[in-house]
């Protein structure tokens, strides 16, 4: 990860607490759909070259999680 890029640090944090967040709320619920999808979006804010590619893979993560949860899984 490149410290100096204050695009990627910005949408690293903005997205790893949306994620924190989708992780907390998965556990509370004990629902594995949202405790999966958050830990994903953490892991993919952690990993990403680019901002541009974090937020297009956490937003198909957020997209995913949300149709998963209103099929019912």
């Amino acid at each position: 990860m490149d410290l100096s890029n204050t695009n990627l640090l910005l949408a690293s944090l903005i997205w790893g607490s949306i994620g924190i967040g989708y992780f907390i709320y998965g556990k509370r619920q004990q629902s594995i759909v949202p405790w999966i999808g958050g830990l994903l979006m953490i892991v993919a804010s952690y990993f990403a070259s680019s901002a541009l590619v974090m937020s297009l893979i956490c937003l198909a993560l957020m997209v995913g999680v949300h149709l998963l949860v209103k099929q019912g899984y």
